[in-house]
């Protein structure tokens, strides 16, 4: 991509999405194509198609989509399916009707199987069933996925994918009913710190384990493959690290000093038993990941901190 070329980055005010934007201008990218959702709606196939045709962008980043933890995805598997599903084709498919150059397009670990080989390589994306408390979300990655998959192998064009790990880092979602995990134990711990409670209670065994990525390091990979990957198979995109819910749950404590217990509460689900991903793909390009997990939550929760006045 050149420095002027028109780029479109769908999704640029969540939290994937605003850390490519940020660097796409540190890396002096100055014809930014940016429509919030009041502006362009997504899921509307008309008004797409007429966003590209009067936009005409060279490049296009998939960042968009409906996010959610655990318990949102639970209770909203047709939401999550249907509005990523939407999204997914209805950008493609007019990027690629409009003759973009080339499209990235983000998925998720969630892609893969529960039971997958660990660490996880890009291959194994339709080889088993998805995590149950998360299939509509991770059906409609995977479709939006194949989709330029097919595309490149059909039509020869210049459409990728790429799987993050987990995603964290400023811009997280702090509403208690959709973040993830990460923000969701920034809450809890800073809550009862502030509250003088004795005990945080965690959901599930604290068992599982997790890879997480920092945001800055998403972006960079991002901008990284737009030059420098070219293929119809999707590319991991990790720090090549784990850590178990109890682990990170432990570091959050310290990050935010909340000085009391950690309860398990075992009847809440753990979701997939593990999950990281094998980037040896991304790192033989010649991309790695640069944030540590400590870094990445002690500028979180500074952030975090910061937007509520503290």
């Amino acid at each position: 991509m050149n420095r002027q070329d028109k780029i479109y980055v769908a999704g640029h005010t969540g939290l994937v999405g605003s850390g490519i934007v940020n660097e796409l201008k540190r890396q002096g990218y100055t014809n930014l194509v940016l429509y919030t959702h009041d502006q362009l709606d997504l899921t509307d196939q008309r008004a797409v198609e007429t966003f590209f045709d009067r936009e005409k962008p060279d490049y296009v980043i998939v960042a968009a989509g409906l996010v959610g933890g655990i318990r949102a995805n639970s209770e909203r598997p047709a939401d999550f399916y249907y509005v990523n599903m939407q999204i997914a084709n209805n950008i493609i498919w007019s990027s690629f009707k409009s003759k973009v150059k080339k499209l990235l397009y983000l998925g998720s670990a969630c892609m893969y199987p529960r039971e997958c080989e660990q660490p996880m390589r890009e291959e194994m994306v339709l080889s088993g069933y998805p995590e149950a408390t998360n299939e509509g979300y991770a059906l409609a990655k995977i479709g939006g996925a194949r989709l330029c998959s097919y595309l490149c192998r059909q039509y020869g064009i210049d459409y990728i994918s790429a799987i993050p790990a987990n995603a964290y880092g400023i811009g997280d979602c702090f509403d208690p009913d959709k973040s993830h995990v990460i923000p969701a134990l920034i809450m809890k711990y800073q809550k009862a710190k502030e509250c003088g409670d004795d005990k945080v209670v965690l959901w599930g065994t604290g068992s599982a384990k997790r890879e997480f990525i920092n945001t800055k390091d998403i972006a960079s990979a991002s901008i990284f493959l737009m030059n420098h990957y070219s293929g119809d198979e999707p590319v991991n995109v990790g720090t090549g690290e784990e850590v178990s819910i109890k682990e990170l749950s432990e570091t959050i404590k310290e990050v935010v000093g909340f000085d009391g217990r950690i309860e398990c509460d075992i009847s809440k689900p753990d979701g997939m038993p593990r999950r990281i991903l094998d980037s040896s793909k991304i790192h033989t390009l010649g991309w790695k990941a640069t944030v540590s997990l400590r870094e990445g939550l002690e500028e979180l929760y500074k952030d975090y901190m910061k937007s509520k006045g503290e």
